[in-house]
């Protein structure tokens, strides 16, 4: 059954991108402010590794800026998702409600605890976890909820964090991919227990490569430091005491975080400008659903995600080749975790709407630099592919 699942769902191979026309890539990072002074002065002080000043000072800043008291940053967004489950004191054969539509990096960062991923359908209009399904999946082994933004928009957090409060439970923001996104007025990332962000090069503030966690909790954030650096001992150096991890930030790319993170607003702006276009330009072609924006959010748009239904005539993939041939680069939808070999043994109930969004959904060009007239051409390319 399975099978059959999977091969009606899994997504075609990548197109070739015709070379002729120039290439609009999906996504790109726009460094026009403190990038290369801060970086340079790393350089020529020498403070390269996570030593050096610009770690704690973009700790302080993104924390603060996400409504924070503490920020601990990290290698990767997925080492964030770690350290705030090992801080916790998540365990073996404990129990994580996920929603099954996310990367892989939330599932995985339960199991590297020795935890069980508990999966959760989609919202049909957000595409994030679905609140009304969480209930059911609870066990006495279930000791926290990881609530997922996809794509920038934020989950609905009032209901997740009642459910958490009637069964005792840590709730965790995956917020790797919603900087600056906002629930009912309040940034994305300070509303549960702990925070994780991804500092990616595709994300909304880049850093290359990095994370960070944020928290109110002094507890959660000083285990949180003390784990991500291999858990060296205050009164002995080069004495361990429990297993860490070399989770760190180097001061370079701390350097390159706190310049993104002064333009911040700037970038918002950008990811929400262009939604509005796409949305002014693709909202009355028949078949293709765009993204919402609950009354509740600020959605910050880090992908602009569509829907193509079997009302458009052609199907995903080959919109997503028509596009190609134009130099137009998009990209698939999560896999949901269920259909993932590796989670194919905690595979438990039906997940259709987390399915139907893998089948019919990708998305398009969100980059910094994109043009009005590159939005203009991939939405005429979109609606001749209609015709």
């Amino acid at each position: 059954m399975r099978r059959n699942i999977i091969k009606d769902i899994l997504p075609a191979k990548e197109p070739l991108l015709n070379t002729r026309y120039r290439t609009i890539s999906v996504s790109n990072p726009l460094f026009k402010g403190n990038e290369l002074k801060y970086v340079t002065k790393c350089i020529k002080t020498g403070w390269v590794s996570s030593l050096g000043g610009y770690v704690e000072e973009f700790e302080n800043k993104f924390s603060r800026y996400c409504e924070a008291r503490y920020g601990i940053s990290c290698s990767s967004g997925t080492t964030a998702l770690h350290l705030a489950l090992a801080s916790l004191g998540i365990g073996k054969d404990d129990e994580v409600i996920i929603p099954t539509f996310t990367m892989i990096s939330t599932a995985n960062a339960v199991t590297y605890q020795g935890a069980v991923p508990v999966l959760i359908d989609s919202e049909e209009n957000t595409f994030n976890i679905d609140p009304e399904k969480i209930e059911e999946k609870i066990t006495k082994k279930t000791k926290a909820i990881i609530a997922v933004h996809i794509y920038g928009h934020p989950a609905d957090m009032d209901k997740i964090l009642k459910i958490s409060k009637k069964y005792n439970l840590y709730v965790i923001e995956d917020a790797a991919e919603a900087h600056g996104a906002e629930y009912k007025g309040k940034r994305a990332g300070g509303l549960g227990d702990v925070g994780c962000f991804s500092f990616y090069g595709n994300k909304i503030i880049t850093t290359g490569e990095g994370g960070m966690l944020v928290t109110n909790n002094r507890r959660i954030k000083e285990k949180a430091g003390y784990l991500r650096d291999l858990a060296f001992s205050k009164e002995r150096h080069f004495w361990h005491k429990e297993l860490g991890f070399n989770y760190r930030m180097s001061n370079l790319q701390a350097a390159v975080g706190l310049a993104q993170l002064e333009r911040i607003d700037v970038l918002i702006r950008i990811k929400r400008n262009n939604a509005k276009l796409y949305d002014t330009l693709l909202r009355d072609i028949r078949g293709i659903i765009l993204p919402k924006e609950e009354n509740y959010a600020k959605n910050v748009y880090w992908m602009y995600a569509i829907l193509v239904e079997d009302s458009f005539g052609i199907s995903k993939d080959e919109l997503r080749k028509r596009l190609a041939r134009r130099g137009i680069e998009t990209r698939n939808f999560f896999i949901p975790i269920h259909l993932q070999p590796i989670y194919f043994k905690i595979c438990k109930g039906q997940f259709p709407v987390a399915e139907e969004l893998c089948k019919k959904g990708l998305y398009l060009p969100s980059g910094f630099n994109l043009k009005k007239n590159e939005i203009k051409f991939i939405a005429k390319t979109i609606r001749e592919a209609a015709r």
